[in-house]
């Protein structure tokens, strides 16, 4: 009899925090859909993971369209039959005050962290609404609920991710499908300047200590929900 594994899609796949999502996901035999901007750095992704025999997936798509969104969904749908969860992982950000953040940058940062989620929530809710099961995890920030000045297009829309989340739970509760919220501290990603990392990388937290989280969630008996989770450094807050 053929293995039912399970399909995981994780937007922003190819660097930080969603490629070690990936990586954890493909080592506990997982099917692994990962999506990107950057079709060089999806590929770059696949080439390392296939170093260590792990097999996944990469289609293109920003998720701040609609019509990409649909066409990735369509595409594992029709490859799997399903997608068991999706981690909405994909953001941006400029570290700069409300005055000098442009509209076009904050457009930029609502479209990918609010709506993109949004989008492929919708998208992928129907498929687990007819199997009576499936798993949304979004990656939010703890930005969303700390003041971190230079950061406030960043909070708001990540902050919006948590209030759509909410009431999502709700109303998916009855089908059987969980949505859960993370809320990192700071994590050492590309999103944070080199110079930042090169001296407060010590009092970071990794993107696999996310990813392990993210996994023991999916890994949870289906008769709970971590509904969310705060992690941060043990450290505290980073003060640069």
């Amino acid at each position: 009899m053929k293995e039912d594994k399970k399909v995981i899609w994780i937007t922003g796949g190819s660097s930080g925090i969603g490629k070690a999502i990936a990586y954890n996901f493909a080592k506990i035999n997982c099917k692994v859909y990962i999506s990107g901007r950057r079709n060089s750095e999806l590929e770059r992704t696949i080439k390392e993971f296939a170093k260590e025999k792990l097999k996944i997936k990469a289609i293109p798509c920003n998720v701040a369209s609609e019509v990409n969104v649909s066409q990735v969904v369509k595409t594992i749908i029709s490859e799997e039959g399903k997608i068991d969860c999706l981690v909405n992982n994909a953001g941006v950000t400029v570290f700069k005050s409300v005055l000098d953040t442009s509209n076009r940058e904050a457009r930029e940062i609502i479209d990918i962290n609010l709506l993109g989620s949004i989008y492929c929530s919708r998208n992928v809710l129907p498929y687990m609404i007819e199997k009576k099961n499936g798993l949304i995890i979004n990656i939010s920030s703890y930005a969303a609920r700390k003041i971190y000045p230079k950061s406030a297009v960043y909070s708001a829309s990540k902050a919006g991710l948590i209030a759509f989340a909410d009431c999502l739970r709700e109303e998916v509760r009855e089908y059987g499908i969980k949505v859960v919220n993370i809320l990192p501290g700071p994590t050492e990603t590309p999103m944070w300047d080199k110079e930042i990392r090169k001296v407060a990388s010590d009092r970071m937290m990794k993107p696999d200590d996310i990813a392990h989280i993210v996994v023991s969630v999916f890994l949870q008996p289906n008769s709970l929900v971590s509904e969310e989770i705060v992690v941060r450094p043990i450290t505290g807050d980073l003060n640069v």
